[in-house]
């Protein structure tokens, strides 16, 4: 009987325990959680804090998942040394495993600011703890400043506007969502944040904390009582790296989910894998990515034969009503159509669709999103019009059952 092991306990130990009982029924899987919760998704703990879920409905899995799956597993733990064959955690204990699955996500980049010990409420804005953290000290006369203006620090924005008295997002970059929008897109949503109660200092950032004052670069001075920092995060490699294995920005894996290192495999956040938008390896730190590669890498350590080389980086989110979408890589020739409360942005070179930006009309992107990961010429469909009204008619009948489950 085979023995896993799967360190980390989020959206890829999900696709990697289905990956690997899609296979091997009878395997022991053993999966060493940090966190002492139930897998939960976390891209919910924004819409907790604004009471549009609860607990139990941000379970990314059921009650039930772990013994429906014969899985054991230990809360509270992290792993700290890893061999092929053995994973070492901080009290000592040994588990012994015949193949290993590295998941252990990402944590927050915490910039070295002066004076930073001495804020007293300061909170990350990652994990459902960051978030039970956060709601003890939410009041409506407090007086937020988050550090960071992309994704989390956008989000936490949203999260608590109704539960505070003001919310400022300072960040170094001089647009919002700098890492996945252009200077024309990140102003509209910008301002439509904007509108909603959100004040922004960007192209500025904190040079040094006194307390509940920050100083910010360009001489202004914001005072706070609560202080959110969500500046970027990094990818969890340290255990491979520590065992010799080759790391990059995230740990190298190809396309079976494989490190360096025999017998150990890793996905989620914590990876580098191979983006088919620029054709180079990057790190793709998106749930749906996240759960693929879980899945193929539980595949393929349980001896079968299962490939992720065709991810592409992908966000889809939104912000008081406003839905954005974008995918892919943002070189080449750039196109666009627009009406008052659209805007779509496509990038294309050498004939195929190489990335787009969706703001306000995301119905039907996942036909973009196939033209990228496939690498569909553009000359075989008629793009113009497909820029206009995404159809999964541009597909033939054969290739349209394929991917859309037999819609025709």
């Amino acid at each position: 009987m085979k023995k896993y092991i799967i360190i980390g306990n989020g959206t890829a130990a999900v696709g990697c325990i289905e990956g690997i009982r899609s296979l091997d029924k009878t395997g022991e899987i053993t999966v060493i959680s940090e966190e002492n919760h139930h897998v939960y998704s976390r891209p919910l703990i924004s819409y907790y804090l604004e009471n549009k879920t609860d607990l139990e409905h941000m379970k990314y899995r059921g009650d039930s998942f772990y013994k429906d799956n014969s899985c054991k597993v230990i809360y509270g733990k992290k792993a700290v040394r890893i061999s092929k064959t053995s994973v070492t955690l901080d009290d000592e204990t040994v588990l012994k495993g015949d193949r290993i699955c590295i998941a252990t996500g990402s944590r927050p980049f915490v910039p070295p600011i002066a004076g930073l010990d001495t804020v007293e409420k300061k909170f990350g804005f990652m994990t459902l703890d960051d978030a039970l953290a956060l709601e003890k000290v939410l009041s409506k006369n407090v007086r937020v400043l988050i550090v960071g203006a992309g994704l989390i620090g956008l989000k936490c924005a949203e999260g608590i506007h109704d539960r505070v008295g003001s919310i400022t997002v300072c960040d170094l970059a001089d647009r919002v969502l700098s890492s996945i929008l252009d200077n024309d897109c990140a102003g509209i949503v910008q301002k439509h944040l904007e509108a909603n109660g959100i004040k922004f200092l960007l192209g500025d950032t904190v040079e040094r904390f006194e307390g509940d004052f920050a100083f910010m670069k360009s001489g202004k001075q914001v005072d706070f009582d609560i202080c959110v920092l969500a500046v970027g995060v990094r990818a969890n490699s340290e255990l491979i790296k520590a065992a010799g294995g080759e790391v990059n920005r995230g740990i190298i894996v190809n396309s079976k989910m494989e490190t360096s290192l025999p017998h150990i495999y890793a996905a989620g956040d914590c990876s580098e894998g191979f983006d088919a938008s620029v054709g180079a390896n990057r790190v793709l730190a998106i749930l749906p990515n996240a759960y693929i590669g879980g899945s193929t890498a539980g595949v393929n350590m349980a001896g079968g034969d299962a490939a992720f080389d065709n991810a592409i980086p992908m966000n889809s989110i939104g912000f008081f009503g406003l839905h954005i979408m974008s995918a892919g890589d943002y070189s080449g020739v750039c196109s666009e159509e627009k009406t008052e409360n659209t805007l779509k942005r496509f990038f294309t070179k050498d004939g195929y669709l190489r990335g787009f930006i969706l703001i306000g009309a995301t119905e039907r992107a996942g036909i973009y999103t196939a033209l990228i990961r496939d690498k569909t010429p553009l000359k075989t469909i008629d793009f113009d019009l497909t820029k206009k009204v995404a159809s999964n008619l541009i597909f033939s009948k054969k290739i349209r059952g394929k991917k859309f489950g037999g819609v025709v």
